[in-house]
Parts: structure tokens; sequence; C-alpha cells
């Protein structure tokens, strides 16, 4: 775990990045290029949110699976395997209703549909291009008969949801790409949707150290950050230490329930 807390540390700094850069030659020509893109993106962008929107369109044009970080199919599999894993194991019921923010082309969701009562699963995200993609999945693992719901929003303040519905809502690799205005609108409004007894399982990107963001694309944040936010308004957030252990994922994930 300290190597990991090393690792996050260098990564924002200069001397990270140019050693990283004679390490892998091989990535300073796409890096620069995704550099170029996403400066001609947010130039066009009013917010953060549309900003990536417009990423993810570019991503899923490419390859819907690319676009939500795992480009080869059975890697895409086998980390909506994990997901669906740890929240079997850890609560998650077929008579519960879920929510899933960013569930993108349902790497994890279509696992959730099969298991969850019809009706039960509800899939949001920023990027209309995704849910296209969600849409084929649906088609392809034959889950219409589940009834899966598949929104677009504008923003995380599900607004448009109705209080205290919601006994699970899990947001894997979605607070990993956002600024900390995003991820304190979210908590402000996540706590009115949650059931009694229910819980937001969601990842981050940890560092112990400073808190960073690359291309502000993949952001960086101490625990503590998103624990005292949570707190700000009126939640109760957990580190789960078992996520980490064992799976060799990359991210790091906390649990928060209303206070």
């Amino acid at each position: 775990m300290e190597l990991k807390n090393r690792m996050s540390r260098d990564r924002a700094r200069l001397a990270y990045q140019l050693r990283y850069a004679a390490r892998n030659p091989e990535r300073i020509v796409p890096y620069a290029r995704r550099l170029a893109r996403d400066t001609w993106l947010r130039a066009r962008a009013r917010d953060h949110v549309a900003y990536y929107r417009s990423v993810m369109r570019s991503d899923a044009a490419r390859s819907p699976y690319g676009a939500v970080g795992t480009a080869d199919h059975d890697r895409w599999a086998a980390i909506g395997r994990l997901q669906f894993d740890y929240l079997v194991e850890h609560g998650l019921r077929p008579s519960h209703r879920m929510l899933e923010i960013g569930c993108g082309n349902l790497r994890a969701g279509r696992l959730f549909i099969e298991h969850l009562d019809p009706g039960n699963y509800y899939g949001v995200d920023i990027s209309p291009d995704i849910l296209f993609a969600a849409e084929d999945t649906v088609a392809a693992y034959k889950l219409q008969d589940r009834l899966p719901h598949l929104t677009p929003v504008r923003d995380l303040r599900l607004d448009f949801l109705p209080e205290r519905h919601f006994d699970v809502v899990h947001a894997h690799s979605v607070f990993s790409h956002s600024p900390i205005t995003v991820v304190d609108e979210c908590l402000a409004h996540v706590g009115r949707i949650l059931a009694p007894g229910g819980f937001f399982d969601f990842t981050f990107n940890r560092t112990e150290g400073q808190e960073h963001h690359v291309l502000r694309e993949d952001f960086y944040y101490r625990t503590a950050t998103l624990v005292a936010l949570a707190e700000r308004h009126g939640l109760e957030a957990r580190f789960m230490d078992d996520w980490e252990r064992g799976n060799k994922h990359k991210q790091s994930k906390l649990r928060v329930t209303a206070g």
C-alpha cells in the first residue's frame, strides 16, 4: 500500500513524467495526440461534464469498450464480474432497487440486470453515445425482459429520481474522472434518493500525497478528503479495504451511508 501511495505522489511531478516517458517512449505520441484532442474539447466545453461528454463521444466512436477503459472484451467482462461479485458478497439482493451512476455500456450492468428482479436496475450516464452501446449490450445478452432503465443525465444532481428509493447506488470509475466540484454535487444529492439502510459504493483514484489530475481526465484524491466531503452532507463514509486486497484493481472504494 505504501508503494502505491508513493507512486501516486510521484505521478504529479514533472520528474516522474519524464522518467515514465523515457521508460515508455512508445506512449509519447499517443499521449501527445490525447493532449491535443483534450485541449480542443476543453476549449469548446462550458464545464467539466460537457467536456467529458465530448471525450466519451470521441472514445465511443472508436470503441465502446475502450470508452469505459477496457478495450479488450475479456478484460471488459472480467472487470464487470469483479464489480458484480463484490456487491453481491457485500449485500446486493435481487429485491433491491439499484442505481448505477456512469453505467457505460453495461460492463457490470448486464450482470446486475440479470441478478435483480425485473425493473429494479436504473443506469444513468452523461454520455448518450455510450448508452447507445448499452442498448446493444441489453440486446446481445437478451436482457430485454429484465426491463432495465437507461437514462442520459446532464449532471449528477439526480433531481429527477424519487426520494428514499434506491437500496444500492453504485459508481465505478466515475469519481476517478471527476473534479471535486462534481464529486461534491453528487454527494450533496445522493442521500436524498437512498432508501433507509441503503448504501452508495464508489471507486476513486487514491493518493495519500498531493491531490492532482492528469489532463483533467484522471483525478487523484486523499481518502480523508472524500470522507470529510461526505460528512459535510450528513453522510458516513467507510473505506472498503477488502476491495483492494487480492483483486489487483487500481482504484480504491468507499461506502457511503446516511448518517
